[in-house]
Formats: structure tokens, sequence, C-alpha cells
């Protein structure tokens, strides 16, 4: 199962066909397995990643990682708040953190004006929030183990005379 998972997490293109080949098992033990595997809720999704900087007719979202602080809810937690906070649908991914503060959250939007009219109006509204810091993401070049940059280019420094 693990080696069927590691396959999927770097190509979830991969045939039934390619995997049982890979892996010495017949295409419908693959299936089986896979079926198991989102019926479980082990798989949640496959997805494509587009680098937007690719897409010249596409505007690029602005992207910001927000830490939070918060009080935790009697009774709750941290779960009560975040499931507030994952609810909103500029909320792209949230993270219990250790260390100087509770939440990590990274947003879009489709303007920096937007991301800050959403910082201040409702995630720093919640109950529970004390304290918010926002850092705006300038540039990707590696995100879930993908390369956004080319590596093909000649990084070599020129020679002068």
């Amino acid at each position: 199962m693990d080696e069927i998972l590691n396959l999927l997490q770097n190509n979830a293109r991969l045939s039934s066909e390619d995997i049982a080949a890979m892996t010495k098992k017949t295409p419908a033990e693959v299936d089986a397995i896979i079926k198991h595997l989102e019926d479980e809720g082990i798989i949640l999704k496959y997805s494509t990643i587009i680098n937007p900087e690719k897409i010249a007719e596409t505007k690029e979202k602005v992207r910001a990682q927000i830490e939070i602080q918060v009080t935790p809810e009697r009774e709750h937690g941290f779960d009560a708040l975040a499931e507030r906070i994952y609810r909103f649908p500029q909320v792209k991914s949230l993270y219990l953190m250790s260390g100087g503060y509770d939440f990590q959250v990274i947003i879009e939007g489709d303007s920096l004006q937007e991301v800050a009219f959403f910082v201040a109006k409702k995630l720093s509204t919640l109950n529970g929030v004390k304290s918010t810091k926002t850092h705006f993401v300038l540039k990707t070049y590696k995100e879930n183990d993908v390369l956004y940059v080319d590596e093909k280019k000649d990084r070599r420094e020129g020679v002068s005379a």
C-alpha cells in the first residue's frame, strides 16, 4: 500500500497497469487498493499543480501567510476556532503550530487590499484571536516538492577580462 501511495504522490496520472508493473501486482489488485485508500480517506484528492507565472493571460493571485495567536476555547481547544477559520473560502491551508504563534494560515486574494481587508475585517475579529501577523508571498521557488524555477537555465556567472 505504501509503495502505491508513493507512486501516486509522485505522479497521480499513472495507470493501474503502470503501477501494477512497478509493484508486481495485478491491475485489479492495484484498483482495489486505490479504492480502499480513497474510501478510507487516505487519498483525499488528485490535483494538478500549475505555475501561474507561466500563464500570461491569468492574473496571479496574491498569497499571504498569516501567523495567528489565539486563546483556545474551553472544552474545544483549538478545533472550534480552526473550523471557523478554515471555512473561509480565502483560506487555502491551516496548520496548528508549536512556537510563538498557534495557527499558520495561507490565504489567497485578488489584490493586496483584498487580503488586508480579509485579515482586518474577518480573521482578526473572530472571538479568540489575540493577534495576527501577515507575510505576503513575493515569489514561489518550491512548494510541495515541486520546483517552480527552471533548472535548465545556465546559472554560471560570466567571466570578464
